[in-house]
């Protein structure tokens, strides 16, 4: 399908300098391998999302191009390694997330809790935001990462409950709904926010449904995108939905309830997270 004409992703153009110095701590950002299309105007801020423990994920879902496979050992200089980037970036607001590790007994939390606690001691004032996967349900991996003190965690549903079976095979609607309720109820000073796409073949009555699940578990932040197929190896696209549709979702988000609401075609989870946490 083409990209209709409301759809204008700039041209990617390499930052060498904030490249190079990520590069330089030894880190991954989601921004590239996501293929994220408005990465260039992040890099030009700077800001980037940060990807620890490592590049391969263990699951394939249908709509990502992050590369699936065996991860690697976690590398214990990951922390440090983030909290220097962010350092020289002269960051105020930091996103952290990661693949899904389900090889990890703790799917990977303690590494979270270890960067969160590094970024903090090297930047006390900086605000940090979590995306996390699900650790599968398991609430000791949650309450590790939300102990460490985050300002905002952040678990994105990604679509409508009927598609998880092609574009979350490994993931459960329900078990998502349950982590974002329960990290509220542990830590109710703690922002909780999620995301999704649209353009996979959900009716609007399916996005209706999703967004009132998230206020049932007192979900505070919501960000709404277009889905844009970043390999001819993912889902294609089913549709292309109009920005009035994407106006008229946000008008329905604010008025169920939710603190800030980002629905736009090329919005995406982390774009623009530390104007979101400001404005609240």
């Amino acid at each position: 399908m083409r990209l209709p004409d409301w759809i204008r992703t700039r041209g990617v153009a390499d930052n060498h300098e904030t490249k190079n110095l990520l590069r330089r701590h030894n880190l991954s950002t989601v921004c590239e391998e996501a293929r994220c299309p408005n990465r260039s105007e992040c890099f030009a801020k700077p800001t980037a999302t940060f990807l620890i423990l490592g590049s391969s994920c263990t699951r394939n879902c249908g709509f990502c191009s992050v590369k699936s496979g065996l991860p690697g050992t976690v590398d214990g200089n990951e922390p440090e390694n983030v909290a220097g980037a962010a350092a020289e970036m002269g960051l105020k607001y930091i996103v952290i997330t990661s693949v899904t590790r389900d090889d990890l007994p703790d799917g990977g939390a303690g590494q979270f809790a270890q960067t969160v606690n590094a970024v903090r001691k090297r930047l006390p004032r900086v605000k940090i935001e979590v995306l996390t996967p699900d650790f599968q349900g398991d609430v000791s991996s949650l309450k590790a990462v939300l102990a460490a003190g985050p300002d905002v965690f952040n678990h994105n549903m990604e679509t409508a409950e009927r598609l998880y079976p092609v574009v979350r095979p490994s993931a459960d609607y329900e078990r998502s709904l349950f982590m974002l309720r329960q990290a509220k109820n542990i830590a109710p000073h703690i922002f909780t926010k999620s995301g999704f796409m649209l353009g996979l073949g959900e009716t609007f009555a399916e996005v209706i449904s999703l967004l009132s699940d998230l206020r049932k578990v007192n979900c505070d932040f919501v960000t709404i995108g277009q889905y844009l197929r970043p390999t001819r190896n993912n889902l294609p696209v089913v549709e292309y939905i109009l920005p009035e549709i994407f106006e008229d979702l946000r008008i329905n988000a604010l008025e169920m309830g939710f603190k800030y609401v980002a629905s736009g075609p090329l919005v995406r989870s982390s774009m623009n997270a530390e104007e979101m946490y400001e404005h609240v």
